[in-house]
């Protein structure tokens, strides 16, 4: 037999897995199938919508985002303290997906979700190079990609901060393992920039230097009792002293330290920091210690995941706080009892550790905590189970076979679950209405949450019972909204002047401009309707003031173009509508605008883009005739 012959015969006998023999072969199989596995599990969020918390004043309504990425938008991320928060990094990749894909929620999703992806793959690489156990580190990367409390940092639009601080923190680590190994002033200072980076995505990642600290004890082995060390530790680099170290990140702790400045600077700013007489440090202290408790609880049990955790204000029980602390102290004293084992006090600590900024000692809005908050803190937990378990494991004599099956149904039964969760984002009213099954007490955020909701779905009819019950007199901030949704549904029911009356109600309380615009849109179409044209127009041109890319403000604009015979500047505010937000009822509007002016090519052409956005062009051009028909 021919020498090639034979040794095709002996490749094709060869088992699969060893064609990918080498380690670093096997490292990128690795690597093609967690990104594989992370994208099949998040599929689903393609076909999500954006919702009404955040979205609209990050996105879908700020000028700054949806002008795209300019010179403008970028100098403008650097100097805002928008939405109490300064994140320009954020701002500037929110500015580049709109550039991308305008309105279009997939694609602003998928981005979110590849991210997530890409920080699944960075974990497994950095634990996987500083520990050397690869079947390891792939299960902490897994149960972070597939866990469903990470839902909410990807399905949620706004909450691409937490994902994209996240990657640059990784990637600081990775080049933390780099300079350790060959230290050297340009690699610190690439540690530094990725630092940087990740700081100015989300200020989360301030409790790097201290993690830095946990990760010299283990696994870098690079301070402690020599006497200590385990198998699972890999000294890299000289032995220092903890003094030594922690000079070594004080330029670290110092851009911390500024991040945090910035932060508390800006969330005064927007607002965001409740004055200690609402939240006074008592029932502050109380919600931390059983906030980790319930931390711990979701990463367990996570099957009752809210959006929105209200604040329990002074109705936490002293028991409540006594167990929770007693199981912090237990597991803490756990921990220390068995330190040999270097990976619990590292992993307990980090989860610990990484919490405190977001724990609510500082309280910034009313939630009392939020899933999105654990997408760092929990890797803690994630290494102790992975490290433990297969250390207890062996010392049992558990076959491996058992270990990988455990594993395998663990991780089917998660990414169940992230899968269901991942559909409860897919809009808004899907979003609230799992809410208000899940959540306790049923809070009034949530009610008006869902009342909005309905309301811009055009279900007005099931929107009033939930704006009713979540309308409080001594809430003044919530009174806007309310009085919005009372203005559509006398708008829906043909009541043109109480409807405009409650406009103005809102427009004179209410100081965000995305509630102000909305006043603003749906008053000139209420002054349409009952043909005062000057009015309607006043109004419009205030929402364009505040927006000047709003949809449904420049389709307004375009009815009044119409109705005066300016046939091309119709043409022109139906275009530039449609560019921002294609609807089968703007090119039906601007299909008959071309035929006004003489154009049936151009008329037939949106007449055809028109039938491609719905399944059911009768009920548009009905749309249209409510529109005109006055």
């Amino acid at each position: 037999m021919p020498f090639a012959a034979s040794r095709l015969q002996h490749e094709r006998r060869r088992p699969a897995w060893r064609m990918f023999s080498s380690p670093e072969k096997r490292t990128v199989v690795i690597c093609l199938l967690l990104v594989a596995a992370t994208l099949t599990v998040y599929n689903p969020i393609i076909h999500n919508r954006f919702i009404n918390f955040d979205d609209p004043q990050y996105l879908i309504y700020n000028p700054q985002v949806n002008a795209g990425l300019t010179w403008g938008s970028i100098r403008w991320s650097f100097t805002t303290f928008y939405q109490a928060n300064w994140h320009p990094l954020t701002w500037i990749s929110h500015a580049l997906d709109y550039q991308l894909f305008r309105a279009n929620p997939a694609g602003h999703h998928y981005v979110s979700a590849l991210l997530h992806a890409a920080n699944a793959v960075l974990l497994f690489l950095l634990l996987q190079s500083a520990t050397g156990f690869t079947g390891r580190s792939l299960m902490v990367a897994a149960l972070f990609a597939v866990h469903p409390v990470n839902v909410e940092s990807v399905a949620w639009a706004s909450e691409r901060k937490n994902v994209l601080s996240m990657l640059f923190l990784l990637l600081a680590w990775q080049a933390y393992g780099r300079y350790v190994r060959k230290p050297s002033v340009g690699r610190y200072l690439g540690v530094v920039l990725a630092f940087v980076l990740g700081l100015v995505s989300k200020p989360q990642v301030i409790t790097f230097p201290f993690l830095l600290l946990l990760w010299d004890y283990w696994p870098l082995g690079r301070y402690g009792s020599e006497s200590s060390l385990t198998g699972t530790v890999r000294p890299v680099g000289p032995r220092r002293s903890f003094d030594w170290l922690l000079w070594e990140k004080s330029p670290l702790f110092l851009l911390s330290a500024m991040s945090a400045v910035i932060t508390i600077k800006a969330q005064a700013a927007g607002g965001a920091i409740h004055a200690s007489a609402h939240y006074n440090f008592r029932l502050r202290f109380e919600n931390a210690v059983v906030s980790y408790s319930r931390y711990l609880r979701n990463a367990c049990l996570p099957d009752r995941l809210s959006p929105f955790y209200p604040h329990p204000w002074d109705s936490i029980q002293l028991w409540q706080v006594a167990a929770s602390a007693l199981l912090l102290f237990a597991l803490t004293g756990f921990v220390l009892h068995y330190r040999r084992h270097r990976y619990l006090c590292v992993g307990w600590l980090w989860f610990l550790g990484a919490l405190v900024p977001m724990i609510g000692l500082v309280q910034v809005g009313e939630q009392a905590m939020a899933d999105r908050y654990a997408y760092l803190p929990l890797l803690g937990i994630f290494l102790i189970l992975c490290w433990g378990v297969p250390e207890w494991a062996s010392h049992y004599q558990v076959p491996s076979t058992w270990l990988a099956i455990s594993a395998a149904t663990v991780l089917s039964a998660l990414s169940v679950l992230t899968y269901r969760q991942i559909g409860y984002w897919h809009d808004a009213v899907s979003l609230w209405s799992y809410a208000l099954k899940v959540t306790p007490g049923r809070p009034k955020l949530i009610e008006l949450e869902l009342g909005i909701a309905f309301d811009q779905q055009g279900r007005f009819d099931e929107a009033m019972p939930y704006l009713e019950a979540a309308f409080d007199p001594q809430n003044q901030r919530d009174a806007p909204l309310v009085h919005l949704g009372y203005g559509l549904y006398d708008q829906k029911h043909g009541r043109m002047q109480e409807a405009i009356a409650e406009y103005q109600t809102t427009i004179r309380t209410s100081i965000e401009a995305a509630v102000i615009l909305e006043a603003y849109s749906n008053m000139g179409y209420a002054y349409l309707k009952i043909r005062d044209y000057e009015y309607a127009r006043q109004s419009f041109a205030a929402a364009l003031r505040i927006n000047p890319y709003h949809s449904r403000s420049l389709v307004g604009m375009g009815l009044l173009s119409e109705e005066r015979g300016e046939f091309v500047q119709a043409i022109n505010d139906y275009t530039q509508a449609m560019s921002e937000e294609p609807t089968a009822v703007g090119y039906l509007l601007l299909a008959q605008a071309e035929a006004e002016a003489g154009d049936p090519a151009k008329a037939q052409e949106a007449q055809g883009k028109a039938a491609q956005l719905t399944a059911n062009l009768d009920d548009a051009r009905q749309a249209v005739h409510s529109l005109i028909k006055r």
